[in-house]
Protein backbone atom coordinates (compact mmCIF):
# COMPACT_ATOMS: atom_id res chain seq x y z
CA UNK A 1 0.00 0.00 0.00
CA UNK A 2 2.99 2.10 -0.25
CA UNK A 3 5.01 4.75 -2.89
CA UNK A 4 8.69 2.26 -2.27
CA UNK A 5 11.98 3.08 -3.08
CA UNK A 6 14.28 -0.41 -3.46
CA UNK A 7 17.66 0.33 -3.84
CA UNK A 8 20.22 -2.44 -5.37
CA UNK A 9 22.41 -2.22 -1.55
CA UNK A 10 25.44 -3.99 -2.88
CA UNK A 11 25.69 -1.68 -6.41
CA UNK A 12 24.60 0.91 -4.55
CA UNK A 13 27.35 1.00 -1.67
CA UNK A 14 29.88 0.29 -4.32
CA UNK A 15 28.97 3.16 -6.19
CA UNK A 16 29.71 5.37 -3.35
CA UNK A 17 32.72 3.75 -2.44
CA UNK A 18 33.98 4.40 -6.08
CA UNK A 19 33.02 8.14 -5.73
CA UNK A 20 34.76 8.18 -2.38
CA UNK A 21 38.05 6.67 -3.44
CA UNK A 22 38.03 8.86 -7.08
CA UNK A 23 36.99 12.38 -4.73
CA UNK A 24 40.04 13.33 -3.06
CA UNK A 25 38.44 15.62 -0.56
CA UNK A 26 34.64 14.50 -1.16
CA UNK A 27 32.04 16.09 0.93
CA UNK A 28 28.75 14.85 0.83
CA UNK A 29 25.85 16.93 0.77
CA UNK A 30 22.67 15.50 2.84
CA UNK A 31 19.87 18.32 2.29
CA UNK A 32 16.14 18.70 1.42
CA UNK A 33 14.41 15.22 1.36
CA UNK A 34 17.88 13.48 1.41
CA UNK A 35 17.80 12.74 -2.55
CA UNK A 36 14.80 10.43 -1.55
CA UNK A 37 17.03 8.38 1.26
CA UNK A 38 16.32 10.91 4.09
CA UNK A 39 19.24 12.86 5.43
CA UNK A 40 18.82 10.42 8.67
CA UNK A 41 19.85 7.55 6.41
CA UNK A 42 22.59 9.60 4.52
CA UNK A 43 24.16 10.46 7.46
CA UNK A 44 24.54 7.05 8.00
CA UNK A 45 25.87 6.45 4.80
CA UNK A 46 28.85 8.63 5.39
CA UNK A 47 29.75 7.95 8.29
CA UNK A 48 29.94 4.04 6.79
CA UNK A 49 32.05 5.99 3.86
CA UNK A 50 34.17 7.40 6.78
CA UNK A 51 35.07 4.03 8.05
CA UNK A 52 35.40 2.39 4.92
CA UNK A 53 37.75 5.46 3.45
CA UNK A 54 39.11 7.04 6.17
CA UNK A 55 37.92 10.30 4.88
CA UNK A 56 34.67 12.09 4.45
CA UNK A 57 35.44 14.17 7.83
CA UNK A 58 32.53 16.83 6.31
CA UNK A 59 29.05 16.25 5.73
CA UNK A 60 27.02 19.50 3.80
CA UNK A 61 23.62 20.22 4.80
CA UNK A 62 21.10 23.06 3.23
CA UNK A 63 19.95 24.33 6.49
CA UNK A 64 20.55 24.47 10.00
CA UNK A 65 16.91 23.33 10.41
CA UNK A 66 18.44 19.88 9.14
CA UNK A 67 21.19 19.88 11.65
CA UNK A 68 19.08 17.35 14.46
CA UNK A 69 18.61 15.25 11.37
CA UNK A 70 22.26 14.19 11.48
CA UNK A 71 23.88 14.74 14.14
CA UNK A 72 23.25 12.34 16.26
CA UNK A 73 24.11 9.75 13.13
CA UNK A 74 27.25 11.32 11.88
CA UNK A 75 30.13 12.41 14.11
CA UNK A 76 32.05 14.40 12.12
CA UNK A 77 32.14 17.88 11.10
CA UNK A 78 28.86 19.60 9.73
CA UNK A 79 28.96 22.11 7.01
CA UNK A 80 25.87 24.33 7.15
CA UNK A 81 25.10 25.46 3.39
CA UNK A 82 22.87 28.40 3.78
CA UNK A 83 24.61 31.50 4.85
CA UNK A 84 24.49 32.76 8.63
CA UNK A 85 22.40 35.15 9.63
CA UNK A 86 22.08 37.30 13.16
CA UNK A 87 18.46 35.79 12.96
CA UNK A 88 16.06 33.02 12.57
CA UNK A 89 17.41 29.03 13.17
CA UNK A 90 21.09 29.81 12.99
CA UNK A 91 20.59 31.56 16.69
CA UNK A 92 18.63 28.58 17.60
CA UNK A 93 21.01 25.69 17.11
CA UNK A 94 21.74 23.49 19.82
CA UNK A 95 25.36 24.92 21.74
CA UNK A 96 25.97 21.02 21.83
CA UNK A 97 26.86 21.93 18.06
CA UNK A 98 29.18 24.63 18.33
CA UNK A 99 32.29 22.84 17.73
CA UNK A 100 31.53 20.58 15.10
CA UNK A 101 29.39 23.43 13.13
CA UNK A 102 31.47 25.11 9.96
CA UNK A 103 29.09 28.06 9.16
CA UNK A 104 28.51 29.77 5.85
CA UNK A 105 29.41 33.31 5.84
CA UNK A 106 28.53 35.58 2.59
CA UNK A 107 28.30 39.01 3.92
CA UNK A 108 30.99 41.36 6.34
CA UNK A 109 28.29 42.39 8.12
CA UNK A 110 27.04 39.00 9.23
CA UNK A 111 31.31 38.46 9.83
CA UNK A 112 31.43 40.66 12.68
CA UNK A 113 27.72 39.96 13.85
CA UNK A 114 28.98 35.94 14.13
CA UNK A 115 32.26 36.66 16.05
CA UNK A 116 30.78 38.97 18.25
CA UNK A 117 28.33 36.30 19.34
CA UNK A 118 30.84 33.40 19.21
CA UNK A 119 34.65 34.37 18.76
CA UNK A 120 35.30 30.31 18.29
CA UNK A 121 32.94 29.75 15.70
CA UNK A 122 34.37 27.65 12.63
CA UNK A 123 32.81 29.83 9.57
CA UNK A 124 34.14 29.69 5.35
CA UNK A 125 33.20 32.82 3.70
CA UNK A 126 31.50 32.36 0.27
CA UNK A 127 32.90 34.01 -2.79
CA UNK A 128 29.93 35.54 -5.63
CA UNK A 129 29.97 33.46 -8.26
CA UNK A 130 27.91 33.92 -11.79
CA UNK A 131 25.46 32.56 -9.81
CA UNK A 132 24.60 35.75 -7.74
CA UNK A 133 22.81 33.71 -5.06
CA UNK A 134 25.23 34.72 -2.11
CA UNK A 135 28.65 35.55 -1.43
CA UNK A 136 30.92 38.53 -1.02
CA UNK A 137 32.70 40.57 -4.15
CA UNK A 138 36.45 40.54 -4.55
CA UNK A 139 36.43 43.50 -2.66
CA UNK A 140 35.20 42.75 0.40
CA UNK A 141 37.34 39.73 0.25
CA UNK A 142 40.11 41.50 -0.11
CA UNK A 143 38.50 43.60 3.32
CA UNK A 144 38.54 40.27 5.45
CA UNK A 145 42.24 40.47 6.52
CA UNK A 146 41.12 43.82 8.51
CA UNK A 147 38.10 42.65 9.99
CA UNK A 148 39.66 39.65 11.68
CA UNK A 149 43.56 40.98 12.55
CA UNK A 150 42.39 41.77 16.01
CA UNK A 151 41.43 38.71 16.63
CA UNK A 152 43.46 36.17 18.71
CA UNK A 153 42.61 33.18 16.37
CA UNK A 154 40.75 33.01 13.74
CA UNK A 155 38.30 30.07 12.91
CA UNK A 156 38.19 30.53 8.98
CA UNK A 157 37.83 27.15 7.60
CA UNK A 158 38.43 28.38 3.85
CA UNK A 159 36.40 29.86 1.22
CA UNK A 160 33.59 28.57 -0.81
CA UNK A 161 32.30 28.60 -4.10
CA UNK A 162 28.61 27.38 -5.22
CA UNK A 163 28.75 27.63 -9.16
CA UNK A 164 26.41 27.23 -11.87
CA UNK A 165 24.79 23.46 -12.84
CA UNK A 166 26.73 22.88 -16.63
CA UNK A 167 29.47 20.84 -16.05
CA UNK A 168 32.62 21.71 -17.91
CA UNK A 169 32.29 25.25 -18.45
CA UNK A 170 33.61 26.67 -15.15
CA UNK A 171 36.75 26.52 -15.20
CA UNK A 172 37.87 29.91 -16.53
CA UNK A 173 35.53 31.67 -14.09
CA UNK A 174 36.87 29.26 -11.21
CA UNK A 175 40.38 30.35 -11.99
CA UNK A 176 39.57 34.13 -11.85
CA UNK A 177 37.81 33.58 -8.29
CA UNK A 178 40.59 31.45 -6.70
CA UNK A 179 42.89 34.32 -8.15
CA UNK A 180 40.79 36.60 -6.18
CA UNK A 181 41.29 33.99 -2.79
CA UNK A 182 45.03 33.94 -3.83
CA UNK A 183 45.16 38.20 -3.70
CA UNK A 184 43.12 38.79 -0.31
CA UNK A 185 45.99 36.86 1.24
CA UNK A 186 43.74 35.18 3.70
CA UNK A 187 44.90 32.62 6.19
CA UNK A 188 43.75 29.91 4.34
CA UNK A 189 44.83 26.80 2.48
CA UNK A 190 41.00 24.99 1.37
CA UNK A 191 38.80 25.92 -1.24
CA UNK A 192 35.76 24.37 -0.51
CA UNK A 193 33.97 23.66 -4.42
CA UNK A 194 30.28 22.58 -6.48
CA UNK A 195 29.70 21.29 -9.29
CA UNK A 196 32.88 20.75 -11.02
CA UNK A 197 34.16 17.95 -13.34
CA UNK A 198 36.66 15.65 -12.42
CA UNK A 199 38.88 16.88 -14.70
CA UNK A 200 38.48 20.81 -13.77
CA UNK A 201 39.22 19.39 -10.27
CA UNK A 202 42.06 17.98 -11.50
CA UNK A 203 43.43 21.34 -13.61
CA UNK A 204 42.48 23.39 -10.41
CA UNK A 205 45.06 21.02 -8.02
CA UNK A 206 47.68 21.52 -10.81
CA UNK A 207 47.60 25.18 -10.86
CA UNK A 208 46.89 26.25 -7.23
CA UNK A 209 49.02 23.51 -5.37
CA UNK A 210 48.96 25.01 -2.50
CA UNK A 211 45.32 24.79 -2.18
CA UNK A 212 43.42 21.98 -0.87
CA UNK A 213 39.81 21.92 -3.35
CA UNK A 214 37.14 19.76 -0.88
CA UNK A 215 34.22 18.99 -3.63
CA UNK A 216 30.80 19.37 -2.05
CA UNK A 217 28.45 16.25 -4.43
CA UNK A 218 25.00 15.32 -3.31
CA UNK A 219 23.27 14.18 -6.73
CA UNK A 220 26.18 12.69 -8.23
CA UNK A 221 26.86 10.76 -5.18
CA UNK A 222 23.83 9.60 -3.94
CA UNK A 223 22.16 8.96 -7.26
CA UNK A 224 24.63 8.40 -9.91
CA UNK A 225 24.05 5.09 -10.61
CA UNK A 226 19.88 5.27 -11.08
CA UNK A 227 20.30 1.70 -12.40
CA UNK A 228 20.45 0.52 -9.10
CA UNK A 229 17.32 2.46 -8.08
CA UNK A 230 13.80 1.13 -8.75
CA UNK A 231 9.90 3.09 -7.54
CA UNK A 232 7.15 0.88 -7.36
CA UNK A 233 3.89 2.04 -6.30
CA UNK A 234 0.92 -0.64 -5.39
CA UNK A 235 -1.98 -1.44 -7.02
CA UNK A 236 -5.03 -0.69 -4.92
CA UNK A 237 -8.04 -0.72 -7.03
CA UNK A 238 -9.12 -2.00 -10.37
CA UNK A 239 -12.90 -1.05 -11.62
CA UNK A 240 -13.77 -2.26 -15.32
CA UNK A 241 -15.69 0.87 -16.95
CA UNK A 242 -17.67 1.74 -20.18
CA UNK A 243 -17.48 4.96 -22.05
CA UNK A 244 -19.19 7.21 -20.61
CA UNK A 245 -19.12 5.77 -17.19
CA UNK A 246 -18.05 8.62 -14.14
CA UNK A 247 -15.43 8.50 -11.62
CA UNK A 248 -13.42 9.91 -8.89
CA UNK A 249 -13.66 13.45 -7.54
CA UNK A 250 -14.92 15.58 -10.23
CA UNK A 251 -17.48 12.73 -12.00
CA UNK A 252 -15.44 12.98 -14.96
CA UNK A 253 -16.39 9.93 -17.21
CA UNK A 254 -14.49 7.50 -19.06
CA UNK A 255 -13.88 8.58 -22.86
CA UNK A 256 -14.30 5.09 -23.79
CA UNK A 257 -14.26 1.36 -22.56
CA UNK A 258 -10.71 0.02 -20.34
CA UNK A 259 -10.87 0.10 -16.71
CA UNK A 260 -9.67 2.81 -13.72
CA UNK A 261 -6.63 1.65 -11.70
CA UNK A 262 -5.95 2.92 -8.44
CA UNK A 263 -2.18 3.20 -7.10
CA UNK A 264 -0.48 4.59 -4.08
CA UNK A 265 0.98 7.55 -4.60
CA UNK A 266 -0.17 11.17 -4.72
CA UNK A 267 0.48 14.59 -4.09
CA UNK A 268 1.43 14.29 -0.77
CA UNK A 269 4.25 11.97 -2.10
CA UNK A 270 5.40 14.95 -4.34
CA UNK A 271 3.19 12.38 -7.79
CA UNK A 272 2.27 15.02 -9.98
CA UNK A 273 4.01 18.14 -8.75
CA UNK A 274 6.37 19.55 -11.54
CA UNK A 275 8.87 21.81 -10.92
CA UNK A 276 10.05 24.79 -12.87
CA UNK A 277 12.13 22.71 -15.91
CA UNK A 278 15.83 24.74 -16.96
CA UNK A 279 16.13 23.13 -20.44
CA UNK A 280 15.10 25.24 -22.88
CA UNK A 281 15.81 23.35 -25.99
CA UNK A 282 13.52 23.39 -28.57
CA UNK A 283 12.91 19.79 -27.88
CA UNK A 284 11.84 20.71 -24.51
CA UNK A 285 9.26 23.69 -24.99
CA UNK A 286 7.87 21.10 -27.95
CA UNK A 287 7.19 18.94 -25.30
CA UNK A 288 5.67 21.26 -23.02
CA UNK A 289 3.12 22.53 -25.93
CA UNK A 290 2.65 19.01 -26.28
CA UNK A 291 1.66 18.43 -22.53
CA UNK A 292 -0.34 21.23 -22.29
CA UNK A 293 -2.52 20.37 -25.25
CA UNK A 294 -3.26 17.06 -23.22
CA UNK A 295 -4.04 19.09 -20.16
CA UNK A 296 -6.55 20.49 -22.87
CA UNK A 297 -8.02 17.33 -23.25
CA UNK A 298 -8.35 16.38 -19.90
CA UNK A 299 -5.48 13.84 -20.71
CA UNK A 300 -2.03 13.71 -18.72
CA UNK A 301 0.39 11.24 -19.00
CA UNK A 302 1.67 9.93 -15.48
CA UNK A 303 4.92 8.59 -14.17
CA UNK A 304 3.21 5.60 -13.51
CA UNK A 305 4.17 2.86 -16.13
CA UNK A 306 3.09 -0.46 -16.93
CA UNK A 307 4.45 -2.89 -19.14
CA UNK A 308 6.89 -0.40 -20.32
CA UNK A 309 4.56 2.00 -21.22
CA UNK A 310 3.67 5.21 -19.08
CA UNK A 311 -0.45 5.76 -18.50
CA UNK A 312 -2.40 8.49 -18.12
CA UNK A 313 -3.79 10.04 -15.62
CA UNK A 314 -7.99 9.70 -15.31
CA UNK A 315 -7.65 12.79 -12.86
CA UNK A 316 -5.59 14.81 -11.01
CA UNK A 317 -3.69 12.70 -8.58
CA UNK A 318 -5.50 12.72 -4.78
CA UNK A 319 -3.27 12.93 -1.73
CA UNK A 320 -1.53 9.96 -1.10
CA UNK A 321 -3.26 8.19 -4.16
CA UNK A 322 -3.80 7.88 -7.94
CA UNK A 323 -6.87 6.71 -10.21
CA UNK A 324 -5.06 6.08 -13.80
CA UNK A 325 -6.84 4.96 -16.93
CA UNK A 326 -5.92 1.75 -19.05
CA UNK A 327 -7.49 1.79 -22.12
CA UNK A 328 -9.68 -1.59 -23.42
CA UNK A 329 -7.05 -4.42 -24.83
CA UNK A 330 -3.87 -3.55 -22.11
CA UNK A 331 -3.13 -6.01 -19.51
CA UNK A 332 -4.90 -5.16 -16.24
CA UNK A 333 -2.94 -5.30 -13.03
CA UNK A 334 -4.21 -6.89 -10.36
CA UNK A 335 -4.81 -5.47 -6.90
CA UNK A 336 -1.58 -5.73 -4.97
CA UNK A 337 0.78 -5.28 -7.77
CA UNK A 338 3.57 -3.18 -8.12
CA UNK A 339 3.89 -0.82 -10.88
CA UNK A 340 6.92 1.21 -11.94
CA UNK A 341 6.98 5.22 -10.99
CA UNK A 342 9.55 7.20 -12.82
CA UNK A 343 10.19 10.60 -10.36
CA UNK A 344 12.24 13.31 -9.28
CA UNK A 345 13.94 11.97 -6.40
CA UNK A 346 14.76 15.15 -4.93
CA UNK A 347 11.29 16.33 -4.97
CA UNK A 348 9.82 12.64 -4.26
CA UNK A 349 8.92 11.69 -0.48
CA UNK A 350 8.15 7.83 -0.12
CA UNK A 351 6.49 5.90 2.36
CA UNK A 352 9.34 3.19 2.16
CA UNK A 353 12.82 3.07 1.16
CA UNK A 354 14.40 -0.60 1.19
CA UNK A 355 17.88 -1.10 0.53
CA UNK A 356 18.45 -4.44 -0.78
Amino acid sequence: MTLSLTVDGDRWRAHLRAVADGTPGLVPVAKGNGYGFTNGRLARKAAWLHQQTGAVDTLAVGTYDELPQVASRYDGRLLVLTPWRPFGAALEMDPALDRRVIHTVSRLDDLTALLARDPDARYVLERATSMLRHGLTARELWAVPRVLADLPKSGLQGVALHLPLAHGAHLTEVQRLVNDIVAAALPIDTVWVSHLSAAELATLRATYPDYTFRPRIGTDLWLGDRSVLRVTATVLDVHAVERGDAFGYRHRTAPKAGHILVVSGGTAHGIGLEAPTGDASIKSRAATLARGGMDAAGFVRSPFSIDGKQRLFAEPPHMQASMLFLPHGARVPAVGDEVDVRVRYTATAFDRVVIA
